[in-house]
């Protein structure tokens, strides 16, 4: 408080502290602020100094400081964006191609990377295809389910355009029915490109309900054959999740040494569609014949197994696969990933397996 006097005139001023004491603390804090961003200032030039004198003085210091702002490799990977799309290949479709995969993971996938290719070929627009639900593992899943579909639609758009679903024109629920056929098997781009396209003029949408094997191996034009290995290593990924489990399985194998993946094409349905029953019990084989007949697009019924056998055309009994892995001289403490279903025979038939690889592991 301050008194003081003007012509006789008593002038009183009050200077409360609750004003001054924020206005204190605010410099206080402005001062430690600027402080702070002087002293980074001079660390980051001090180093960036050092480093030019003696590059090696101060490694340890800044490779911490680089993990700061620049993360490893792997976790750059996942903080990142994705890459740009793209540029989309512009044409105009001769309609819409859909398709109805069957058969296996395997079959489906490779069945996939020849529609790709056959709606290359003829300018069409792919459905997004429709995986097999009816064959012996029953699988409920969809596309979506196992594969990254966006990824499958953005890696491919330069080469053709791929829809998720139908444009509701062409929806049933409007009367539209979409005119279906199998392809013929083994079938070359003359047969695509004569007997095939000439039906998206008439129908509009082509329904294939038939996908194993419809487009030849050999003999097709070199850019179809590259577009074909493009789908299935770079179109066709793995869901996060699924790609995290691998990884996740790998990891735990390899934590605990060297391994091999066995696929032993063991399962009961590759034996009853193959025929092939060396080393099955009577009832064993009668089973599996039973199940042959219970799928009518299996198309041998009756089949010779030795006869198959003696062709080449059956796959190794757990027995052969162990002969096999002991002359290319894997040893007992090798880790045997069974990669694969439910052995057929059970445990009866990995027991010579098991007893000459003991750490094997399955799912």
């Amino acid at each position: 408080m301050e008194v003081r006097s003007e012509n006789s005139i008593q002038v009183r001023s009050d200077k409360f502290p609750s004003t001054v004491i924020p206005r204190t603390r605010l410099q206080v804090w402005f001062f430690r602020v600027c402080s702070s961003i002087l002293l980074w200032t001079c660390l980051v030039h001090i180093v960036a100094v050092a480093e030019l004198w003696h590059p090696r003085l101060l490694t340890g210091f800044t490779s911490r400081i680089s993990w700061i702002t620049r993360p490893p490799l792997r976790l750059q990977h996942s903080l990142h964006s994705p890459p740009p799309l793209v540029p989309s290949r512009y044409y105009r479709s001769n309609g819409f191609l859909k398709v109805s995969c069957n058969g296996g993971l395997n079959q489906m996938r490779a069945a996939i990377c020849d529609m790709v290719t056959v709606a290359r070929l003829l300018n069409l627009t792919l459905v997004v295809p429709e995986l097999d639900k009816k064959s012996f593992w029953a699988d409920p899943s969809d596309f979506e389910d196992i594969f990254d579909v966006r990824h499958f639609i953005d890696s491919l758009r330069d080469e053709v355009r791929i829809v998720r679903r139908l444009p509701k024109r062409f929806s049933s629920k409007y009367g539209f029915e979409a005119f279906q056929m199998p392809p013929v098997s083994w079938s070359s781009e003359k047969y695509y490109l004569e007997q095939i396209l000439p039906l998206f003029s008439k129908h509009k949408v082509v329904h294939f309900n038939r996908t194993d094997t419809r487009l030849a191996n050999n003999g097709i034009p070199l850019a179809l054959q590259k577009l074909r290995c493009r789908v299935n290593f770079q179109g066709l990924k793995f869901t996060p999740q699924i790609e995290t489990l691998g990884h996740k399985l790998v990891r735990i194998l390899q934590e605990k040494g060297p391994f091999v993946a066995l696929h032993l094409r063991y399962e009961m349905d590759m034996l009853a569609f193959s025929g092939c029953t060396h080393g099955c019990t009577v009832e064993e084989a009668e089973e599996l014949k039973r199940l042959r007949y219970a799928y009518p697009w299996w198309r041998e019924k009756e089949i010779v197994s030795e006869e198959r056998r003696q062709q080449g055309l059956c796959p190794l009994t757990p027995e052969e696969a162990t002969l096999v892995l002991q002359a290319l001289g894997f040893t007992k403490e090798t880790q045997i990933y069974i990669a694969s279903g439910e052995i057929y025979g059970s445990e009866r038939r990995l027991a010579p397996l098991r007893a000459a690889f003991p750490r094997i592991v399955s799912l």
